[in-house]
């Protein structure tokens, strides 16, 4: 009994301790160790996605969803070095890409049946030519935005924000890959 004492002796706060500023220590060291979370990686990407949301009138969780879709087609289809050089341009990409694989994946809409399937024919039977060239090559990313509540050629409204976002933050090379893995 006498060591439970002497615990508590040390333990116990003398009136007047400001215990309130204790809890907020161990809350921040708690907050810095365990690490950020996808969501705190996309709103690192504020700055895409509110051009996204105020440019094409769509919601924070659509932007960040859409825009990963994006970026996860565009890794599938470029050279590690050269989805880099994106990566280099959009603080907390990998948020978003993970906000895009993790809003597919809940909804269901991996496979191509369903609704899904409708719209990337949907999609891919817009592009091929003319104003719209190479809209056809965005038709994978159809179930992505429909799983987002967004009608599938929003996939062709997201392209032209993200590569001006790119140009802005002087990413023009970047916005260059970019295009060229996705409309190519």
């Amino acid at each position: 009994m006498r060591h439970v004492t002497s615990f508590r002796a040390i333990f116990s706060f003398k009136a007047g301790f400001p215990v309130h500023a204790l809890a907020l220590f161990l809350f921040t060291a708690l907050a810095a160790f365990s690490g950020p979370t996808g969501s705190a990686h996309a709103a690192d990407a504020g700055g895409l996605v509110n051009a996204l949301t105020s440019q094409l009138g769509v919601t924070k969780p659509q932007a960040e969803g859409g825009a990963g879709a994006l970026f996860n087609l565009a890794k599938q289809r470029m050279a590690p070095e050269q989805f880099g050089q994106v990566q280099s341009q959009v603080p907390g990409i990998d948020g978003l890409m993970g906000t895009a694989s993790s809003a597919s994946s809940s909804k269901g809409q991996a496979d191509s049946g369903g609704l899904a399937g409708m719209a990337t024919g949907a999609l891919g039977s817009v592009g091929g030519g003319g104003a719209a060239g190479g809209l056809g090559a965005l038709a994978p990313l159809a179930g992505s935005f429909s799983s987002l509540g967004m009608s599938p050629d929003m996939a062709g409204k997201f392209l032209p924000v993200v590569m001006e976002y790119l140009n802005s933050s002087g990413g023009g090379g970047a916005a260059g890959l970019l295009k060229s893995a996705l409309t190519g």
